[in-house]
């Protein structure tokens, strides 16, 4: 007589800790094949960093007596002034389209009636959007970086301590947006509202409050005036344009960002599918 052992596996339950990378994957997924999307954010950021460079080069090897060499820190700097502002605006761009998405594309529904977690369907978003964002950024900032570097010259480079730095802070600078832009669009439901609403702020309503003394103290609670603080000081060279410590710097940098995503939260929770 011979016997057979039987073994039953036993069914895998997923952890609450499994399921997040995979929902996580699946929002970046989303993003990523939105080509246009992504071309677009890659057009604003890396591409104008290239041909500003290339520009420099071409001038400085056609005159070299009238203009100076391509890189070094002063180019290097200007080049950060513009890389943050297009970086916000990409940032904006897919922080919009991560909160608003699946309502735009009539998804959002699909996904609720699956028995998933909208809280966890939101949290998703956030760090699939970062990763992106922080990537497409870094990439024009890679750019940048070995330009200004190579390219110096006679001139001084920027350090490894300051490159290090300003990585940082454009990280900072660019989360800090894609957070607003998806809180807001999760919040509304609309993607090209948000992308107005949001790029208005932040590019023309935000510099011109800051540039209003009367306002007093009252502008150390706007986001740019935080990120300035917390920026390295050698792309700074007139100083920031609202002192604060650097306490005060933080807090307001967390408050727009639980603010914006405890709105989004909220409303992805108690949306109507």
């Amino acid at each position: 007589m011979s016997t057979t052992t039987i073994t039953a596996e036993l069914p895998h339950t997923h952890s609450r800790s499994a399921r997040r990378p995979r929902l996580v994957n699946a929002e970046l997924l989303k993003l990523r094949k939105r080509r246009g999307l992504v071309l677009a954010t890659f057009a604003l950021t890396v591409l104008p960093m290239i041909v500003a460079y290339t520009v420099l080069l071409i001038l400085h090897a056609t005159e070299p007596a009238k203009h100076g060499p391509a890189g070094g820190l002063e180019n290097f700097s200007g080049s950060m002034y513009v890389l943050t502002q297009l970086g916000v605006v990409a940032a904006t761009l897919l922080g919009a389209t991560a909160g608003a998405g699946d309502l735009g594309s009539g998804v959002f529904r699909e996904l609720v009636v699956t028995g998933r977690s909208r809280l966890a369907l939101f949290a998703a978003r956030v760090p699939a959007g970062l990763g992106l964002a922080v990537a497409v950024v870094w990439a024009g900032f890679a750019v940048t970086a070995v330009a200004s570097t190579v390219l110096a010259g006679s001139l001084g480079a920027p350090g490894a301590g300051l490159l290090v730095e300003s990585a940082a802070w454009l990280a900072v600078v660019v989360g800090l947006a894609l957070i607003l832009a998806l809180g807001v669009s999760s919040a509304i439901g609309s993607r090209g509202t948000t992308i107005g609403v949001v790029v208005g702020w932040q590019l023309v309503l935000m510099p011109f409050l800051l540039q209003m003394g009367i306002l007093g103290s009252l502008r150390e609670l706007l986001p740019f005036a935080a990120t300035e603080r917390v920026g390295p000081s050698a792309l700074f060279d007139s100083g920031v344009a609202v002192p604060m410590s650097l306490g005060v710097a933080i807090a307001v940098i967390a408050a727009w960002t639980l603010v914006p995503l405890a709105a989004g939260a909220w409303r992805t929770s108690t949306r109507d599918a």
